[in-house]
């Protein structure tokens, strides 16, 4: 089992920064595949970024050279960095591992976390 925990979402206004941090319990998540999702009020959870256990990594195309998805294996920790924010990104952001996922698309991911409230003001 592993247990992830975001943190670091808040509200930001438009064009700032945030970070997202997803540390994981239970197993080293250095071999798993990792991905951020979000789901904003009324729309279908999305896949926002993923990253392989060989460092190969996917973004959505709305998001893609603003954000950046990296981890810490030696703190067993997954972040999204967000730069130029837009409203929106507005949305739940969520973590999720996967050890069997190769494909960066997928959504079927096994664990999940909790998710972490990202607020952009125009």
């Amino acid at each position: 089992q592993v247990q992830l925990v975001e943190s670091g979402g808040g509200l930001v206004q438009a064009g700032g920064s945030l970070r997202l941090s997803c540390a994981a319990s239970g197993r080293t998540i250095s071999r798993y595949t990792m991905g951020w999702f979000r789901q904003a009020p009324g729309k279908e959870r999305e896949l926002v970024a993923a990253l392989s256990s060989g460092g190969r990594t996917n973004f959505a195309i709305s998001v893609k050279g603003r954000f950046t998805i990296f981890r810490d294996n030696a703190k067993n920790t997954l972040y999204l960095q967000m730069n130029s924010l837009r409203p929106e990104d507005s949305a739940v952001y969520y973590c999720a591992a996967d050890p069997r996922i190769v494909v960066l698309t997928a959504t079927n991911y096994e664990y999940w976390g909790q998710g972490t409230q990202v607020t952009v003001s125009s």
